[in-house]
């Protein structure tokens, strides 16, 4: 038994499954997770002290790479000054004021014109779906299948992500009359989109949708998609909730929504922020129109709160790393991200094994199929039998994978040449060991 064995029997006595979210138990790719001890840079060290090149990136927190100085000076000195107060801060609203002035085009379009801090992705949505309907007096809500919005109860049906990875079609736990209050469309299908809205539109409080698909892997909209759904909701009178909390400012420095308004101008209602605005602490956020986001207690009847909201060591964290985050970091990540993906391609390639790249910005994953997917069921239909000896045959040599197929790979500004090597020289073995698989 290896140290790794010993910890996680010991954790599951005590934690249900022995880990705190679902994915870290392996269980689609087999074996035992790694218990890890600390990070630094583009490296990340489990508990019998062997290292790995990370393109986890705490799940796309670690922009900047692990411990990145400026983060971690700015969590210790606010730390020092007391974990919580449970009161207001000047730094929430510095941290308001930044995302807002990010969050832009160069048509000068700015979506967020005010925005509420939470702790949780899951908080975030949660909290706009609910806003959603009380602004619009409507109970229903669309979402795309395989779009994953965090685990609250009306969230979890064709969700994509872990529950794609655990074969679950839903939770336990959530009512039957909950579920109904959710209608599940097929991704890129306006056609459908237009015939549930046609049908029940005026009942539709909202549409939630990820910027970009990123919890069954990455799967872009279609060109003019997200403009499509925006307008097409707006005829009804429905909402747009745009979920960055993946993509938001970790595929460019104004997210998805900053890179395809570019070409295809669109404004969304409400927008959720995770990950990188938290800077890998629990941190994240909602924002958009202002007549909507005064809904919200206590300007509005909307009720939200949370002891820990804003959080001034988190609101650090996030501070610095999005000041930190400048169009040079950028650039390293589209880099190094061009690099890897092309490098796995190549070795896959070499034996034989039919995949697409799938690409949304710095974010990339790789699909067992000879066709890029363009909704859950074509993302499901792919080999990916052939993904646990690919992820464990890097895992031995030294590089940690997303251990589900149904994730997003994530690089960090920290990788340098040596850990770009490291990766290359452990893909010929892995892509034989994905050739050589079976069903």
């Amino acid at each position: 038994m290896s140290e790794n064995d010993d910890q996680f029997a010991r954790a599951r006595v005590s934690i249900p499954g022995g880990v705190n979210s679902p994915v870290r138990a392996f269980g689609s790719v087999g074996g035992t997770p790694r218990f890890l001890v600390s990070a630094n840079g583009a490296y990340v060290t489990d508990v019998e002290g062997r290292n790995y090149v990370d393109l986890v990136s705490s799940w796309g927190p670690a922009i900047l790479g692990h411990a990145h100085p400026d983060a971690v000076k700015a969590v210790q000195d606010a730390a020092a000054r007391g974990l919580s107060f449970g009161a207001s801060t000047p730094a929430e609203t510095e941290l308001a004021e930044l995302v807002r002035a990010r969050v832009t085009n160069a048509a000068g379009d700015a979506p967020i014109e005010k925005l509420r801090l939470v702790s949780t992705g899951t908080e975030a949505t949660m909290t706009a779906i609910r806003l959603a309907r009380g602004f619009t007096g409507r109970e229903l809500l669309i979402k795309f299948a395989g779009h994953y919005h965090g685990h609250s109860d009306g969230l979890l049906a064709e969700a994509g992500s872990g529950l794609a990875t655990l074969s679950m079609p839903g939770s336990a736990g959530v009512t039957a009359a909950t579920a109904a209050q959710t209608i599940v469309v097929p991704y890129n299908d306006l056609e459908a989109l237009r015939a549930v809205f046609a049908e029940r539109g005026d009942n539709i409080a909202a549409i939630i949708f990820e910027a970009a698909a990123a919890n069954m892997g990455v799967v872009v909209p279609q060109p003019g998609f997200n403009a499509a759904i925006s307008k097409l909701a707006h005829e009804y009178g429905a909402l747009t909730i745009i979920d960055e909390v993946l993509t938001g400012f970790r595929v460019g420095p104004a997210g998805w929504w900053g890179l395809e308004s570019e070409t295809t101008p669109w404004i969304p209602d409400l927008v959720t922020f995770g990950k990188v605005v938290g800077g890998g602490m629990p941190l994240a956020a909602l924002g958009g129109r202002a007549d909507v986001m005064d809904y919200l207690a206590p300007l509005g009847p909307v009720y939200q709160a949370g002891t820990l909201s804003g959080n001034p060591v988190a609101v650090a964290a996030g501070l610095a790393t999005l000041r930190a985050a400048d169009d040079a970091v950028y650039a390293k990540l589209h880099a190094v991200a061009d690099t890897i993906s092309a490098a796995v391609s190549t070795a896959l390639t070499a034996e034989g094994v039919a995949h697409v790249v799938q690409r949304a910005g710095t974010l990339f994953s790789f699909v067992f199929s000879s066709t890029a997917p363009q909704n859950y069921d074509e993302v499901r239909a792919q080999d990916a039998f052939r993904y646990p000896p690919f992820f464990h045959a890097m895992l031995d040599a030294g590089v940690s994978l997303p251990p589900s197929v149904y994730e997003a790979w994530f690089v960090s500004a920290a990788f340098d040449d040596d850990a770009i090597a490291r990766v290359v020289a452990a893909l010929p073995a892995a892509a034989r060991a994905a050739a050589a698989a079976t069903p």
